[in-house]
C-alpha cells in the first residue's frame, strides 16, 4: 500500500477528519483477549476500585491504537506511519452503564519534514479530559 495523500497537497495546519471511538466493557474484554493483557484493572470493577481507580480503565495501548486510526484512515495506509509516540496523561474510565466511554481524536499537520514526511499532532480526549499528551506521529506521504 501507499499513502493516498500527496505531500505536495498538505500544508502545516491541515486538519485531519476528527473521529470518535466508543469503548465499552465488552471492548476491553475483547482487547484483553487479543493482547494477552488480563490485568484486572481493565475488567474487574471491584479490583480497580480497591487499587484506587475510579472504575475500570481502558488499556493504554488500546487508547493509543484507537488514536492513531485517525492518521491511518487519513493516509489510507497504516504502513505510512514511520514513528508514533504518546504520553499517558489520564486514564479512560469505562463505566458499566451500557454506554461506556468515548475517545475523541483530532489531528493536525504540525510540520512538513524531509523525505515526504509530515508530523501530525493528535489531541485525544475522553469526557473533556486529555488522556494522551505529546501524541505525535511522523507519516510518509505519497
Amino acid at each position: 500500500m501507499t499513502a493516498k495523500i500527496s505531500y505536495a497537497d498538505v500544508e502545516v495546519g491541515t486538519e485531519l477528519p476528527a473521529q470518535t471511538f466508543p469503548v465499552t466493557r465488552d471492548t476491553l474484554v475483547r482487547y484483553a483477549g487479543a493482547s494477552g493483557d488480563f490485568n484486572p484493572i481493565h475488567w474487574n470493577e471491584k479490583f480497580a476500585k480497591e487499587v484506587g481507580l475510579p472504575d475500570v480503565i481502558a488499556h493504554g495501548m488500546f487508547t493509543m491504537a484507537e488514536a492513531i486510526r485517525v492518521v491511518t484512515d487519513w493516509t489510507g495506509d497504516p504502513g505510512a506511519v514511520v514513528e508514533y509516540g504518546v504520553r499517558f496523561t489520564k486514564p479512560v474510565v469505562v463505566p458499566n452503564d451500557g454506554q461506556g466511554a468515548v475517545i475523541e481524536v483530532a489531528g493536525k499537520v504540525a510540520a512538513k519534514l524531509d523525505d515526504n514526511t509530515v508530523r501530525v499532532d493528535l489531541t485525544v480526549t475522553c469526557a473533556g479530559q486529555k488522556v494522551l499528551g505529546m501524541s505525535r506521529a511522523v507519516v510518509r506521504l505519497a
